[in-house]
């Protein structure tokens, strides 16, 4: 069954069609700088024989043609592999915040887009790009069932003593703050693929998943459920990421306004778009960092050590959090990639269970594999995430429960 995956962002639209149950990847692409006055569109279809792509560059000027254009892409007798958008069954899209309302993915209906719409108090950045991809796939998909699949659902088994802040209750039960946690899909998906490779349930199975991207997360897992999560209220608490600060004190935030001067829509851009590595090197791409840190550059030395010691600090608390932990699961683009991230943020850690075998690890593979040291007895995987993968899984199970 033609199943499409949408992810909508601010200006752009990133999308994958896949045949289910095989989960067999038919065509992808992504439609980018929305609104702006040169749109670039990429456009993969996929067969046994070859695989051929299509760059455009035009104009977009909204997510509605954004969206038009993906169809007729689809539909394209050279690049489509439909006849026309009524093959297309479901439609799976990428929420980032579903809040306390939203354990578990979901049909779309008028009710879940209005909740999706007033959960953008929460994530301004996120949500409305969701919901606007929702509202255009619904017009131009019209016989696909639309399901949204939740970023923050897979953190809703976190316990009320691990979610709450400590600020007064009633900015809890009036206002929502607390911890969302995001990455949901990916921790999900690298959970599921551990326990395989561990030859355990899935609900028996106790690992800390490591999602290190331009956005960086850790999960701690217990039995299969997320007891505990680095990413907060916002996509802004925990690890040191591409852009973003991670962890920091409120003081800071207070001192920046109130001593510096600095208006608070200047300490916004600052925390999630000029921090983090960007912030400390000028780079926030960690190739060009770990390529400078191999050519001595200081700074891009010193943020290495800042950004693995943050990881590894994050490792020690979820392993007091778990009890007896299975395996340490690096995943995204850095996890997957970067063997310097995966040797810092482990190293010193024999005496904890924890050691890799250095060959394992700097052996370059796009395969899910086991880099731990022999006598270890925590094992460290790395397993290549596919959330739009798990989001079509999550989508065709309420497909079929809804037929």
């Amino acid at each position: 069954m033609e199943t499409l995956i949408i992810n909508t962002g601010s200006s752009s639209i990133k999308y994958q069609l896949l045949d289910m149950p095989s989960g067999k990847l038919l065509c992808s692409g992504l439609v980018e700088r929305i609104g702006e006055k040169n749109g670039k569109i990429l456009h993969k279809k996929f067969t046994e024989e070859k695989e051929v792509d299509v760059e455009i560059e035009e104009p977009v000027p909204n997510h509605d043609v954004g969206m038009q254009q993906v169809a007729t892409l689809l539909t394209d007798s050279k690049y489509g592999v439909i006849s026309n958008t009524d093959k297309v069954k479901l439609v799976g899209h990428r929420v980032v915040l579903g809040g306390e309302k939203f354990s578990n993915t979901t049909r779309v209906t008028d009710e879940v887009k209005k909740a999706i719409d007033e959960l953008s108090i929460i994530a301004p950045l996120h949500n409305p790009p969701n919901l606007t991809g929702i509202n255009v796939a619904e017009r131009i998909f019209k016989y696909a069932v639309q399901v949204a699949v939740f970023d923050t659902s897979f953190h809703q088994t976190i316990p009320e003593y691990a979610f709450r802040y400590a600020i007064p209750n009633k900015l809890y039960y009036e206002n929502g703050i607390r911890v969302y946690g995001y990455h949901g899909t990916s921790h999900r998906y690298v959970m599921e693929r551990a326990a395989k490779m561990l030859n355990k349930p899935v609900d028996k199975v106790n690992l800390i998943t490591i999602h290190l991207g331009n956005g960086a997360s850790m999960t701690a897992i217990k039995n299969g459920k997320s007891i505990d999560t680095s990413l907060g209220m916002t996509p802004l608490e925990g690890l040191v990421m591409g852009t973003r600060c991670g962890n920091l004190d409120p003081g800071v935030i207070i001192y920046m306004n109130e001593s510096l001067g600095i208006p608070m829509a200047d300490i916004k851009r600052i925390l999630n778009k000029e921090s983090g590595m960007k912030g400390l090197t000028g780079e926030n791409d960690l190739r060009i960092i770990g390529n400078d840190y191999i050519n001595g550059d200081k700074n891009a030395m010193l943020a290495l050590e800042i950004y693995c010691y943050r990881i590894k600090k994050y490792i020690g608390a979820y392993l007091a959090a778990i009890g007896e932990v299975d395996a340490l699961v690096f995943t995204a683009g850095v996890g997957e990639n970067s063997p310097i991230v995966r040797e810092f943020s482990t190293a010193g850690l024999a005496h904890l269970g924890i050691a890799i075998d250095q060959g394992l690890n700097h052996k370059k593979s796009n395969s899910e594999r086991d880099i731990s040291a022999a006598d270890s007895k925590i094992k460290t995987l790395v397993v290549p995430t596919n959330e739009e993968f798990e989001i079509a899984r999550q989508s065709y199970l309420i497909f079929q429960e809804n037929r």
